[in-house]
């Protein structure tokens, strides 16, 4: 999941340079080993939430205002394509140094959308399909930067698909939700 702290990372630069993260957290809301990020509400607005990674890295995450509010972070969807752009990136990278490909950088464009599942051209037939049911589609461009081989990068575009959070994605998930001990 390191490349999920570093998706935070980076994201966490655009965040509005008016806020100022706080500093000291009650215990409650530190993270530990297995709880590697608290995401904590606060009172800057309906959707406004302070996201704390390794209780080292913190971010705002927002929704926009047209849906209420007040755009000053990523929304729930930025940041889970920013994990997956830049595990791609970082994946891609890794690959490349170690088989000693010339690539000098990597750059990743991401959206996400809603689709009808009859409608989905690349989706394995897993059976009947409930009419209207929809699913969510993530479109990842990738561009590569350096002197490569066509071989180099249809090999790139492999790596790109094993990237952990593109395989996290792709499997079925299991979360387990419960309530914290009331104090």
């Amino acid at each position: 999941m390191l490349s999920l702290s570093h998706s935070f990372a980076l994201v966490a630069r655009s965040v509005s340079k008016t806020y100022t993260p706080l500093l000291h957290y009650s215990s409650r809301f530190q993270s530990t080993a297995a709880t590697r990020v608290v995401v904590r509400s606060t009172s800057q607005g309906t959707f406004t939430n302070d996201v704390i990674v390794r209780n080292k890295h913190n971010l705002l995450a927002d929704e926009p205002t047209d849906v209420g509010g007040q755009d000053v972070g990523p929304n729930p969807y930025d940041l889970l394509l920013s994990s997956l752009g830049a595990c791609t990136n970082m994946t891609i990278m890794m690959y490349a140094r170690r088989k000693k490909m010339p690539l000098s950088g990597v750059t990743t464009s991401l959206s996400h959308s809603k689709i009808y599942r009859e409608d989905c051209e690349t989706c394995a037939n897993d059976g009947p399909v409930k009419t209207g049911a929809k699913i969510d589609k993530i479109t990842r461009v990738i561009e590569l930067q350096g002197q490569l081989s066509k071989l180099d990068r249809d090999r790139l575009l492999q790596i790109a698909g094993k990237c952990p959070v593109s395989e996290t994605l792709r499997r079925q998930n299991d979360i387990v939700d419960s309530l914290s001990a009331q104090m």
